[in-house]
């Protein structure tokens, strides 16, 4: 990196006029968690809150100034000598532009300030928001040609050889290609995306943020990832035309029970099951069942606490307060684990109650405020001119 500055906002921007600004959507997964990367199922929606980012061209051939206003701080990099740095949150913006590169497209000197109101570490996507972000802006800077679906694939191929996290494709699709008051039954496998309606008649759908991201969440998740590869390489040796977990069902999973180890098994199990809530729950909504569709969603967090074991206490402390509210139909953890939020389907006039009680109980036990995010399913990534 030629600079980085965390006190003032660099000179380049004191006059800044952006050509338009891109808002780019965090998101929410009603359920279908770690299935992704699986080839399997997943419903998930972009939400209310996001990443603007204010984007110009500044003249040059190839120097780029970045500058985040929600950290008060920024660098520079040049398009002809990328590479990784050691600030984190830089990467995820490296490489994308890198892997724009890959393709064939060559975007010019940008300038770029980044202002958000997403949560980091809340597993709502701020990373996805950030990467599909910065792709949107310089596809339209440059007129790049690049369709939504390459940018969500783009972005996804950037956290995994610029971050190092081999993550699906869930959160930038989601990012990217949502609608209003609509969730995506999305088939990670081929890409087929159906729009269901977020029928949540007289309910919300609000996030309860534990204020914790244990260390253990970035080499666990690439962990369970290699799990699940080596019960895929076990079941071909028999089965050669399994693919992934997505090609097993429960009854092929039991031939294997005791050849498998019993941390493999479970693994196994839990994707197989979470693909069947995912489409159970896309027939709840249709059949405007919600106390169904909160019976998955608890049965979704009983998995991954007992068998991914992905969970954490504060995350499973807050799921078993909220099962003392009739008024909430279904509540899990949500994102990668070890901490992050809990998502909970709760009747509208309890909230306030339910947040109440629930901020009380978990601030007497953890001696923390947890933060209440409501959120409403929206559109995706889009631009509005300055």
């Amino acid at each position: 990196m030629e600079k980085q500055n965390n006190s003032n906002i660099p000179a380049s921007f004191r006059n800044f006029k952006p050509q338009f600004t891109v808002h780019a959507p965090g998101r929410i997964n009603i359920i279908g968690e770690h299935t992704d990367y699986n080839d399997g199922f997943v419903l998930p929606t972009a939400i209310n809150k996001k990443i603007k980012l204010q984007f110009s061209a500044n003249g040059s051939a190839s120097v780029c100034n970045i500058y985040s206003k929600t950290y008060n701080t920024y660098f520079s990099f040049d398009l002809q000598k990328i590479s990784r740095s050691e600030h984190m949150w830089e990467n995820y913006i490296l490489g994308v532009v890198n892997e724009i590169q890959k393709r064939g497209k060559n975007p010019e000197g940008f300038d770029c300030i980044i202002d958000s109101d997403l949560p980091v570490g809340a597993g709502i996507s701020s990373s996805a928001a950030l990467e599909c972000g910065i792709a949107f802006g310089l596809n339209e800077l440059f007129n790049l040609g690049l369709s939504r679906q390459t940018i969500a694939e783009l972005s996804r191929d950037a956290e995994h050889h610029y971050v190092g996290t081999k993550c699906g494709i869930m959160d930038q699709f989601a990012s990217v290609l949502s609608r209003e008051d609509h969730l995506i039954l999305l088939d990670c496998h081929s890409l087929e995306a159906t729009y269901v309606p977020a029928n949540f008649e007289g309910h919300k759908l609000v996030l309860l943020n534990t204020k914790v991201s244990h260390s253990l969440a970035a080499s666990e998740y690439n962990t369970r990832r290699k799990e699940c590869e080596e019960v895929i390489n076990y079941i071909q040796k028999r089965y050669p035309e399994v693919n992934s977990l997505r090609d097993v069902d429960l009854q092929r999973l039991q031939e294997f029970k005791n050849e498998l180890s019993e941390v493999l098994y479970k693994r196994a199990r839990f994707i197989i099951s979470e693909n069947n809530r995912v489409l159970k729950a896309v027939e709840a909504l249709k059949s405007d069942d919600l106390d169904h569709l909160g019976l998955l969603m608890y049965a979704s967090h009983k998995g991954l606490r007992d068998n991914y074991e992905v969970s954490c206490k504060e995350l499973d402390f807050l799921v078993e307060f909220s099962t003392n509210f009739e008024a909430v139909k279904g509540a899990r953890m949500m994102g990668g684990g070890f901490g992050g939020c809990t998502i909970n389907l709760i009747e509208e006039e309890a909230i306030d109650d339910f947040v109440q009680k629930a901020t009380e109980a978990y601030g007497k036990k953890f001696n923390i405020e947890p933060e209440v995010i409501i959120v409403t399913p929206q559109q995706g990534t889009y631009i509005t001119k300055n």
